[in-house]
């Protein structure tokens, strides 16, 4: 099965749309979001086309397809205008026989065992980094730093693609 997995929308429907676009064009099952979904946060910029509740309502269209885990941005009334339920700190998932351990980042990493997969947002920087574990961020969807392009993961077969919006593989890892 195919996950796409993204962090930081930061209420940006400019790039939650072309994240849905880059979803659909991928083909993939399951929408895995890392937190900040609604909120810039007071550090951050606004991000362009800032429209919360039309983020909240693009996610809408797809919300049986996503699980997302609480960024340090998502607070209690986010919850209640998304359409689909946020999950504290952390989430599990199966793929390919890899446990998949999903979270913002923000918090320390759960317990993880050699061969584990651990995607973190939080940074708006995409890492890829094995430490008996693989540890992978996505970068940001709408608000990249250090030079980063506004991005996704996509996760296929064991593979773990790290793309931009117009679909260029700008890195990738296997398991």
């Amino acid at each position: 099965m195919k996950l796409l997995i993204a962090s930081d929308i930061h209420g940006s429907a400019k790039y939650c749309k072309q994240l849905l676009e880059a979803y659909r064009k991928e083909g993939a099952g399951m929408l895995l979001l890392l937190g900040d979904i609604l909120y810039h946060g007071p550090r951050n910029p606004l991000p362009d086309e800032y429209a919360p509740q039309e983020v909240a309502n693009l996610l809408g269209e797809i919300k049986e397809k996503i699980i997302c885990v609480r960024g340090n941005c998502d607070g209690e009334v986010d919850q209640m205008v998304l359409p689909f339920p946020i999950t504290p700190d952390y989430a599990l998932v199966f793929a390919d026989g890899v446990r998949i351990y999903l979270s913002h980042g923000h918090r320390e990493a759960p317990p993880l065992s050699d061969g584990d997969v651990y995607i973190t947002g939080h940074t708006h920087v995409p890492l890829k980094e094995r430490c008996g574990y693989l540890h992978l961020n996505p970068g940001s969807v709408s608000l990249p730093k250090e030079g980063s392009a506004h991005g996704y993961i996509l996760y296929d077969n064991g593979r773990f693609l790290f793309k931009d919006f117009d679909g260029n593989i700008y890195d990738k890892i296997k398991v």
